[in-house]
């Protein structure tokens, strides 16, 4: 081992992160998510210990030891790998090595061991977390998300049911199929489990391609640049199996419509699988080519509803189930009655009281449960709430017209309540600067982002300003 040589880049690492998070009002959120103690290094490798495996693979998961990794590099301007030790069992991985542990779902007794993939096997191919069939691999898709880890309820059977059909006759039974909805209520993952479970019938020999609207575009984009458009046209429309998530991003690229438009017909005459989705219904879509939205509509459209309160209970349960964790029956049920928005807030409260237990190595109780989660419960993450809504409860506070707010008059009196209307919107809704820009007039990405740090300026010298919007995002909470 080196005495030590990228110890004083670690700290300042760190340090730096640490103020980042602590400007942007989220020190708790690194105090418990960067919990990396310092051992030693050798050459270009750290060695750091974490609390347990799954602090580990929850840091992973969120992308915050690649953030380390990426600080370190900036700041010595070297690739510095980092290995762990996780303290309850003493058995070094690197990040590599706990992505491939965490994707298998190894078991306790298996944990710090890597499980790889028989050479002599088709390079995809590998076993199972529980030792059992051979499970393919496909680069687009999360393996996590499989009809085995999903939990249907009310909400989402018919959704469900729709997808295990399609998956098991691809192309014939539903094709295509619209999932539309709030965001984190299980879209993404049904469309993977479709995905996955065709690839793996088929032995990976199949030509899948899953992907975001936004990377198609810049996958479009670039190939228009480079001058290989053709061979964009021929990998896309060539496919047994396309996925494409979040196709309200499509809204106002008439170019890339046109193109997945092409997509779509090449493979209905294939009888390929198509499953998109949506964060709204199709009706909702603005700036949308009507040969397109009529595409869509002919396949199954289904509606995902958030998790009532059973539904809600058996996800806690199964996670609890596949991670080997265990909490007291009051906490799980009061986690299950009090987030309801979607699984992707209910797994995330989930996963910030387990990783607290293990942090502070203490038992849980309701009481601290109640206070971790608090933020949690009085909050809402905004995803069905319209910027209609936000536009309006802006527009009646300023005394202005809610075609005001739309309009691209610049006068003071309208500009101002148009720039608070959308930095609400961009804080309290997942839409992208393009999205917001559709529905403010249709204006372009870089006005609206203008509009956004306006405000967040403004709001740091005026106390006005900022306790005016923080009661005009309760009132649309309320809503």
């Amino acid at each position: 081992m080196s005495e030590n040589n990228f110890k004083e880049i670690w700290i300042e690492a760190n340090n730096q992160l640490k103020n980042q998070y602590k400007n942007e009002g989220r020190e708790n959120e690194f105090n418990l998510w960067f919990n990396l103690e310092y051992v030693s290094d050798d050459q270009n490798i750290i060695t750091a210990a974490v609390a347990s495996d799954f602090m580990l693979q929850t840091m992973m998961s969120r992308g915050n030891i690649d953030t380390i990794k990426n600080k370190i590099k900036e700041i010595s301007g070297i690739d510095i790998d980092i290995k762990f030790i996780v303290k309850n069992t003493s058995v070094a991985k690197s990040a590599d090595d706990s992505e491939s542990t965490a994707a298998q779902g190894g078991n306790d007794k298996e944990k710090g061991a890597v499980k790889k993939a028989d050479s002599e096997k088709e390079p995809n191919a590998q076993k199972d977390g529980n030792g059992g069939s051979e499970f393919y691999k496909h680069p687009d898709l999360d393996e996590k998300f499989t009809f085995d880890t999903f939990v249907p309820g009310d909400n989402n059977m018919y959704a469900y049911k729709a997808s295990v059909e399609a998956s098991k006759k691809p192309g014939k039974a539903y094709s295509p199929i619209l999932l539309y909805g709030g965001s984190g209520l299980g879209k993404t993952h049904l469309m993977e489990s479709i995905g996955n479970y065709i690839y793996n019938e088929k032995k990976g020999k199949t030509k899948l391609a899953c992907i975001s609207a936004e990377s198609l575009l810049n996958e479009f984009t670039n190939s228009l640049g480079t001058k290989t458009a053709q061979k964009f046209k021929n990998k896309y429309r060539s496919l047994d199996v396309f996925l494409l998530d979040d196709i309200h991003f499509l809204q106002g690229k008439k170019a890339l419509q046109d193109e997945v438009f092409y997509i779509f017909d090449s493979l209905e005459q294939n009888r390929g699988q198509m499953v998109f989705t949506c964060d709204r219904p199709l009706s909702e879509l603005k700036e949308f080519n009507d040969r397109l939205r009529t595409r869509f509509s002919k396949g199954l459209c289904i509606d995902m509803q958030p998790p009532n309160y059973e539904t809600r209970k058996a996800i806690l349960l199964k996670k609890m189930s596949l991670l080997n964790k265990n909490l007291p029956d009051e906490i799980v049920d009061f986690i299950a009655a009090n987030i309801e928005n979607n699984v992707r807030d209910l797994e995330g409260a989930f996963t910030k009281v387990v990783g607290y237990s293990e942090f502070m190595n203490k038992d849980l109780t309701l009481d601290i449960v109640k206070n971790l989660l608090s933020e949690n419960i009085n909050s809402s993450d905004g995803s069905n709430i319209s910027i209609e809504l936000i536009q309006k409860t802006v527009a009646d506070y300023y005394g202005i017209s809610l075609a005001d707010i739309k309009a691209k008059k610049q006068t003071k009196k309208i500009a101002f309540p148009r720039h608070v209307a959308v930095y609400i919107t961009r804080k309290i809704t997942e839409l992208s600067w393009q999205e917001i820009g559709v529905e403010f007039g249709g204006k372009d990405h870089s006005t609206m982002m203008s509009s956004y740090k306006k405000i967040e300026e403004s709001i740091k010298t005026d106390a006005t300003l900022d306790n005016a919007i923080k009661n005009m995002i309760k009132e649309i909470n309320k809503k």
